[in-house]
């Protein structure tokens, strides 16, 4: 699993007790739903997760989800045996903006407090921009961007020494050990190559051929 820093940011929220319902927004492709499907998984017995996008292109169940008795009929239809309680039930609304009527509903799923809830998007501030009711107090939005030069030097073996090493140079205005900064600045360059997407990283450290990672950007 490679090491995203908004992780933290979603395990704190989810074990908060903020009854704001999180959506994490960004690119596709970064990998928004894996981390967070991946906290989910650990934090909750009990872990669904429904991706809209894919709905709003075969059964279409939730596009007429307009309350919360037609939201939870649909989930019951695809999850009835996973529904449990706020506790331990996490429903993780995936590319929520494939129907803006579901951010309005987040208000009333919210004060129902029925279960946990997580979600999604992909270029949200458009569809936010076309939704006559946003439930702001509802929510809180936090944007997450592709893997930063520190992620990807984790999950190249670089170790926290070094990280802290450099934040502290870097502060203090000191150089590096010229041998650590080669070697900083030689990833820096392949990272310049192979940029932040998840899927190019991972086939980075275990490959490290620039075609195939070509074909996957």
């Amino acid at each position: 699993m490679l090491y995203r820093k908004i992780e933290n940011d979603i395990v704190s929220h989810l074990q908060s007790r903020t009854d704001k319902i999180l959506i994490i927004d960004g690119a596709r492709q970064i990998g928004k739903s894996y981390i967070i499907r991946e906290v989910g998984k650990k934090l909750f017995s009990n872990y669904i997760e429904i991706n809209m996008e894919t709905d709003k292109l075969g059964d279409r169940i939730f596009a007429d989800a307009r309350t919360m008795d037609d939201f939870y009929l649909a989930l019951s239809s695809v999850a009835g045996d996973r529904m449990g309680s706020k506790q331990d039930t996490l429903i993780f609304i995936d590319e929520i903006q494939a129907y803006d009527h579901l951010l309005t509903l987040l208000k009333f799923l919210r004060e129902d407090d029925k279960f946990t809830y997580i979600a999604s998007g992909s270029l949200l501030g458009v569809t936010l921009k076309i939704t006559s009711s946003i439930p702001l107090g509802s929510i809180i939005i936090k944007h997450m961007y592709p893997m930063d030069f520190e992620e990807f030097l984790i999950a190249n073996g670089v170790g926290q020494l070094v990280l802290d090493t450099m934040h502290r140079n870097f502060a203090e205005r000191k150089q590096m050990p010229d041998a650590i900064h080669n070697k900083l600045l030689d990833l820096f360059k392949k990272y310049l190559l192979v940029g932040g997407l998840p899927d190019a990283v991972k086939e980075f450290v275990n490959t490290k051929n620039i075609t195939t990672i070509r074909n996957i950007q």
